[in-house]
């Protein structure tokens, strides 16, 4: 039988209907098939996550009772890519690019920099011009590391480098396909910097990858990477289950 709406009855949690301690999540590293995985994503505690992210979770009733979970999220939360529609209204939206655009090879670069220092393109020729490739994604990082988009952002102990439109101009010369970043450099400093970084890149279409988490895991600074949102028309940006695999072949130095 088919319920009619009206006769539905919804047992309604609403908010954060549930918590598990970290300890008890799966493991960020796994081994299959000779191959390495690590789970480059932050974990989302609705209970804990400071932006928007709430759940409600009901049963929809009828001759085979299940849950369903409304979701209201922001687009920027946990681990999330970065459009061109962020930037600009004429920009394409997630749904927009194709989906080769959120894999392929990744680098991972440490730049032992001096504290506060911005990003200039002759750095980056310096540690991975050698190496790098048209369709690349590149996680920039740095050891002056805090959390992002917290309390310390800005404050006295914040010396992580800075980006802009230098860097950024390199990355386009060189026609990466997506920046990542790790905790060492600063994606959220001064929008002197921050806009035109911005708009550089996402001019031509690359995309952002923020708030990776795991990175000191990674065995490799090559690998491949993988980073789909959901396709939807008009979002500018999406949570993301970002992870790596070492030691596929193609995929290396």
């Amino acid at each position: 039988r088919i319920f009619p709406m009206a006769e539905l009855t919804y047992d309604w949690v609403a908010g954060k209907p549930k918590t598990v301690p970290m300890d008890q999540l799966p493991p960020k590293v796994y081994e299959k098939n000779g191959l390495r995985i690590v789970d480059l994503t932050k974990v989302i505690d609705p209970s804990t996550e400071s932006r928007r992210c709430n759940l409600w979770r009901f049963n929809t009733g009828g001759s085979v009772p299940d849950f369903h979970t409304n979701v209201d999220i922001g687009s920027h939360l946990g681990t999330h890519c970065e459009c061109p529609y962020h930037h600009d209204d004429n920009w394409p939206s997630v749904a927009e690019l194709p989906l080769d655009q959120f894999m392929g090879r990744g680098i991972y670069q440490v730049l032992d920099l001096p504290e506060d220092h911005q990003i200039t393109g002759e750095d980056l020729e310096k540690a991975i011009g050698d190496r790098i490739q048209p369709g690349d994604t590149v996680i920039l990082d740095s050891p002056h590391r805090i959390p992002p988009f917290t309390s310390l952002t800005g404050g006295p102990t914040d010396h992580r480098l800075q980006v802009g439109a230098d860097c950024a101009q390199w990355l386009a010369d060189h026609k990466v396909q997506c920046v990542g970043f790790g905790d060492g450099v600063a994606i959220e400093g001064d929008v002197r910097n921050v806009k035109p970084f911005h708009d550089i890149l996402m001019a031509q279409n690359c995309t952002f990858l923020e708030v990776l988490q795991n990175l000191d895991q990674l065995k490799s600074d090559t690998f491949f990477i993988s980073y789909t949102p959901m396709p939807i028309i008009g979002l500018d940006s999406c949570p993301v289950r970002v992870y790596a695999i070492e030691g596929l072949p193609g995929f290396t130095r």
